[in-house]
């Protein structure tokens, strides 16, 4: 029973901590595009700073993982991401909101990610990393579709039955209560977090000191691998952020009717990083992740030609749903590569962080591509030239997880050599 309310405390606390800088943007795009009077590329050049600060902390905080308790950490990244919640309520000015997703990447990253990620491998064990950590994203999915429909049932509380006549005051009014709602969520999540998660016990004097873990873990080949399969995975999720702005742009729904969809597709996660994990524990995780790219690769060029008409619709759906499956397939199992690729267990952090500084880089440059490519040329032909950009980072990760195949294959179970004595 220890072990469920730890993961569950977990699954809460890696989910709720990112629901305010990404969920609301992702779920309610069109309404916040419309409450702060932005565009697609003013909206991802604010975005970005935090993707700026989180590259500069994931590494540092991946260290600090290894040495300091996940349960302490991960209850000041919750706590602190939650006041921030309060002030966008206020709805800032662009540079007001500028700084506060540049603090959004220090709370939610310096403090969490790496904690995160090192506790799920701790509850897995040797044998079940693949279903930890798809047990991870899958109930963060659920976490974050429940909350999503709920969210958007409290938005349409404050919109007319024709959300297109809303009045400013009643968007922003909706608005500021769904952000209230995800902050609220956020500071329950760091209440359970300290009561569900156990400190994890450590022996100091065997521990690898900083530098050593850092040089260690700079040196191997196959961390950089798993870097390239995070980063062109992410990039793959971050391309879920515009498909309400897709429905309403090109399908002609209503803001509502597009946060619904969006939300729709969230609840693919669940089942999908899950049943990933399982197939990655029977299986190999390189191997899911090498097919699971050519699914991406496939549905994003043939969404990139497809018009919204005839079967063109029943295929843009179609591709809608897969997608989102893949999508949160390759997020349940990328990280279970640390135990198939040999990672000591007291590098955990520091190996995490530098892969989490290459794979979620996105964060970074994502978002202001896609925002331009997007305005460049607004409606249909925007979004094909946006999926085909999808397409080609879909490729490039399957170049990218090839190369660390290659690796297994040429180290013949050397990958660390000594770096674990």
């Amino acid at each position: 029973m220890r072990k469920f309310w730890m993961m569950l405390a977990l699954v809460v606390a890696g989910e709720f901590v990112f629901g305010l800088p990404f969920n609301v943007p992702r779920f309610f795009r069109p309404t916040m595009l419309e409450v702060f009077g932005y565009s697609n590329t003013v909206l991802a050049d604010v975005t970005a700073i935090y993707g700026i600060t989180a590259v500069l902390c994931y590494f540092p905080g991946g260290v600090l993982a290894d040495h300091v308790s996940p349960r302490t950490l991960m209850v000041v990244s919750l706590l602190a991401t939650a006041a921030g919640g309060l002030y966008m309520a206020t709805l800032p000015g662009p540079i007001e909101m500028a700084m506060l997703y540049g603090y959004w990447g220090v709370t939610s990253i310096f403090f969490m990610w790496g904690a995160l990620i090192l506790a799920t491998r701790e509850w897995g064990g040797a044998q079940s990393q693949g279903v930890a950590f798809g047990i991870l994203e899958g109930g963060r999915g659920l976490a974050a579709a429940s909350l999503a429909l709920f969210a958007v049932y409290v938005l349409a509380l404050f919109l007319p039955d024709n959300a297109n006549l809303a009045s400013s005051s009643e968007r922003e009014a909706g608005f500021r209560t769904v952000v209230l709602l995800y902050t609220l969520m956020t500071f329950l999540a760091g209440i359970l977090a300290w009561f569900a998660i156990p400190p994890i016990n450590r022996a100091p004097g065997r521990r690898p000191s900083p530098w050593r873990g850092v040089t260690t873990v700079l040196r191997r080949p196959i961390v950089w691998a798993q870097a390239g399969v995070v980063l062109f995975a992410y990039c793959g999720f971050r391309g879920l952020d515009n498909y309400s702005l897709y429905a309403v742009q090109v399908f002609g729904m209503d803001e509502v009717e597009g946060a619904r969809l969006a939300s729709y597709g969230a609840w693919t996660r669940p089942l999908a990083a899950l049943i990933a994990g399982l197939v990655a524990d029977r299986f190999k995780a390189s191997w899911s992740i090498a097919t699971i790219f050519c699914v991406q690769f496939l549905c994003y060029f043939s969404w990139s030609v497809l018009e919204p008409v005839g079967t063109g619709v029943q295929l843009i759906f179609i591709n809608f749903f897969v997608t989102n499956i893949a999508v949160y397939a390759l997020r349940g199992i990328y990280f279970s590569l640390l135990e198939e690729n040999r990672t000591p267990r007291a590098l955990t952090g520091t190996t995490v962080g530098l892969v989490s500084v290459i794979g979620f880089s996105p964060d970074i440059f994502f978002a202001p591509i896609g925002g331009r490519i997007l305005d460049a040329n607004p409606g249909v032909l925007g979004h094909q030239n946006y999926f085909l950009f999808l397409a080609i980072t879909a490729f490039l990760g399957l170049l990218a997880v090839a190369w660390l195949i290659w690796q297994h294959r040429a180290a013949r179970g050397k990958l660390w050599k000594s770096a674990d004595k």
